[in-house]
């Protein structure tokens, strides 16, 4: 307010313009009209990342933050197609066997327009573990998160069972098969055969030449779509917990177990009557064909599995000091305690599920090897480092789903020249120095970075494994150049 006096002296008082109130107020507005802005632009955007992450990433963002709850994402749109025929799949193996196997299924029943059956699991092999597929994986998940690509019912309907005396075809499809094996041998069985029954599943599908879609049909499936049940990702949760708050760990998956010792005839560093024991072993089992194995000569050609002793001595090569917390995923070493016991002195912080839970917590998964098996499977994805002895299933399962979760380091032995290495030094003509220098100078390019799938022409069981290195699914559009390096030649002459 102004007071103004007039030509007569009268004192009066005139009144400003409210100019810089209004002014004030008008940038308080646009203020808080940006930070209003903003932050529905931040949220939308951390929606939109969880919403990928959700998609694509989801077993990566449940390792790393198991505690945080996601909302259940809507259910995608069905597939509109008219079906062919109904698949019924029995998987055999174990449960990466397996696993890879119900991956390739999917993708040959999206090639074929069929409608996939729940698959059964393995209850024969060497672990009789009567799982089924509902008692490991998330069956829910698995049909609904694949709805886009497949139709996928629980059971066949009551008009197919013997019961009602129809009698299913069956067949084992032949093995490392192409896209036109199916199209053109196995699709017109179904214009017979309105259900047709693959009895063996194992390495059904080509490593290479499919299709880029179907490669990623088959990523989809081992990354997203088969997710544990909620009792195996809790249990499996704590232990990835536990092992983590004591320190970064080494998860080692020592295939040092009776059942592969005696299918590969690999013996060293067993008595004789353990050498006889796994003979008869293999003598049992009709199916694994070769019987007459000379364990040496196997183990020279870098065929079998370290033992714990030599496990040890190149952990210490590659520089693992005596503090490194190891993980043993695996199921009963042969020979227990007493084989453990040179890997025990050497890394005293050595560990197995069954010393950080307590034994009620593994009690509805004893005698369940499969389910076991899930609890290292994911312990191994989260790990720090993984290193396997063997290059076995789960070996390979695991070293191609760290890659997806971004290379994760993978140390990948050279079996057969570390053997060559060992024996070198244990006879005193190579130093520990040279041992050391030899050891790491084999491994620097095999660490699980990125490199392209080996292709051996008419030699597919030669070549690299497909769910190794996935590498169609790890880099977007149809070339892998600039992840991958355009020189790195993916073919063997």
């Amino acid at each position: 307010m102004e007071v103004v006096r007039s030509e007569s002296g009268v004192r009066s008082e005139k009144i400003a313009a409210p100019v810089a109130p209004v002014i004030a107020r008008t940038k308080r507005l646009q203020v808080w009209f940006i930070r209003v802005c903003s932050s529905i632009l931040l949220w939308t955007c951390l929606v939109q990342l969880l919403t990928v992450g959700e998609l694509w990433h989801s077993s990566f963002i449940n390792i790393i933050a198991p505690s945080v709850k996601h909302p259940p994402l809507p259910l995608l749109p069905l597939r509109n197609y008219t079906s062919n025929g109904y698949l019924k799949v029995s998987c055999n193996g174990g449960l990466n066997q397996m696993r890879s196997a119900i991956c390739d299924m999917v993708a040959v029943a999206r090639l074929l327009n069929l409608t996939l059956v729940v698959p059964e699991l393995d209850k024969t092999s060497f672990w009789a573990d009567n799982s089924t597929f509902e008692d490991i994986f998330d069956v829910k998940h698995f049909i609904e998160s694949l709805r886009d690509e497949i139709r996928i019912v629980r059971r066949l309907p009551k008009r197919f069972s013997s019961k009602y005396g129809y009698k299913v075809f069956e067949m084992p499809p032949v093995s490392w098969s192409s896209e036109e094996y199916y199209l053109q041998q196995i699709l017109p069985l179904f214009s017979k055969q309105k259900v047709l029954h693959f009895n063996k599943t194992d390495a059904r599908l080509a490593n290479n030449g499919v299709s880029i879609d179907l490669q990623k049909v088959r990523c989809r499936v081992t990354f997203q779509a088969l997710k544990f049940t909620p009792e195996i990702e809790s249990l499996g949760y704590k232990l990835v917990r536990v092992l983590h708050e004591r320190g970064p760990f080494v998860a080692l998956h020592m295939r040092y177990e009776m059942d592969m010792l005696a299918f590969s005839g690999c013996t060293h560093g067993c008595t004789k009557e353990e050498a006889e024991e796994l003979k008869q072993l293999r003598y049992a089992y009709p199916w694994w064909r070769e019987k007459e194995i000379v364990s040496e000569e196997r183990r020279s050609q870098g065929l079998c599995p370290l033992t714990p002793e030599e496990t040890a001595l190149i952990l210490q090569a590659l520089g693992f000091d005596k503090d490194t917390q190891i993980y043993i995923a695996a199921g009963e070493i042969y020979g227990s305690e007493r084989r453990l016991a040179v890997l025990r002195a050497a890394y005293p912080r050595t560990v197995r599920k069954e010393m950080l839970l307590d034994s009620g917590e593994l009690q509805q998964f004893q005698n369940h090897s499969s389910q076991m098996a899930a609890l290292d499977f994911m312990v191994s994805i989260a790990s720090d480092t993984f290193i396997p002895t063997y290059d076995g299933n789960m070996a390979k399962v695991v070293e191609g789903h760290r890659r997806y979760l971004g290379f994760k380091k993978t140390v990948l032995l050279d079996r057969k020249r570390l053997v060559e290495l060992m024996d070198l030094h244990q006879i005193g003509t190579l130093t520990w120095n040279e041992f050391v220098f030899a050891v790491r100078s084999a491994h620097e390019k095999r660490m699980g970075k990125p490199t392209r799938r080996r292709v051996i022409a008419d030699k597919p069981k030669e070549e690299d494994y497909f769910y190794a290195n996935p590498q169609e699914c790890l880099c977007e559009g149809t070339s892998c150049d600039d992840l991958l390096g355009p020189g790195n030649s993916s073919s063997v002459p």
